[in-house]
């Protein structure tokens, strides 16, 4: 992998990771495209990138990481173990999941999913408007519904804003709180393959894992804003029609 390939990698990285459209589907698909074989490494090198996921949640808020939100870290672990769990027992069977031709069928289900619970949703209220109001027991809604993001293509944030939205999570408490929930989950994920993995990256081949994590962590930053202001105004209507499309278009590539 070169410095173009992984800047481009990081770029993608960054801007999926907390929408709600797979960002591990698209680094599938962009490492297909960019002719870079799914090696053990270069599988690495897409989930260790993830970390800067966890710097752009730290800059954007490090007001949360105080004392008084406590119980709002315990609402996260709660949501994180489900995950933890089933991901540490069926760790194999998830890595032979991270092949090209999952991802289309996935990406067009969490499309129609989202459709639906947008229409579900139109004529209801959310009855939890922040952060600091989601209840324990919406914390393990959203903990279980997170499982899916297992299969490539489903996307961890679209699974956790979709589990929040049924537990009557507001659009923007939906998004902040996958935003918190990413931590423990790429420290997990991440912090595994670096360990397992860092002899790929040593000396030289360091480079090209510097130049992706710092891309991905500029673009992540910017998208977590950008996201927030989107969704004061409008629904989730348009990243399932990206998915349904996005999806179809995959397919029709792969079979044509």
């Amino acid at each position: 992998m070169d410095i173009i390939q992984s800047a481009i990698l990081g770029l993608i990285e960054g801007i999926t990771e907390f929408l709600p459209i797979s960002s591990t589907g698209h680094l599938i698909v962009a490492s297909e495209w960019l002719g870079l074989p799914q090696t053990d490494s270069n599988k690495a090198f897409e989930v260790i990138i993830q970390l800067s996921a966890i710097l752009a949640v730290l800059t954007n808020y490090k007001e949360r990481f105080q004392p008084k939100y406590f119980s709002l870290w315990v609402k996260v672990f709660i949501s994180f173990l489900p995950i933890a769990i089933v991901g540490f027992i069926f760790k194999d069977l998830v890595k032979s999941l991270f092949t090209i031709n999952v991802v289309p069928i996935m990406f067009i289900v969490g499309g129609v999913i989202f459709l639906w619970v947008e229409h579900y949703l139109k004529d209801k209220q959310p009855h939890t408007l922040t952060l600091d109001d989601i209840s324990y027991r919406q914390a393990g809604i959203i903990g279980f519904a997170q499982i899916f993001a297992l299969v490539p293509g489903t996307s961890r944030a679209g699974s956790t804003i979709v589990g929040a939205l049924l537990a009557g999570v507001s659009r923007t408490a939906s998004a902040e709180y996958s935003f918190l929930l990413a931590l423990p989950v790429m420290v997990a994920a991440s912090g595994l393959d670096l360990l397992q993995h860092y002899q790929d990256f040593a000396g030289e081949r360091a480079m090209p894992l510097i130049v992706g994590f710092v891309v991905s962590y500029l673009s992540a930053w910017v998208v977590m804003k950008v996201f927030l202001a989107f969704l004061n105004r409008f629904t989730f209507n348009a990243f399932g029609i990206y998915r349904i499309l996005f999806g179809a278009a995959l397919l029709y590539w792969l079979h044509a």
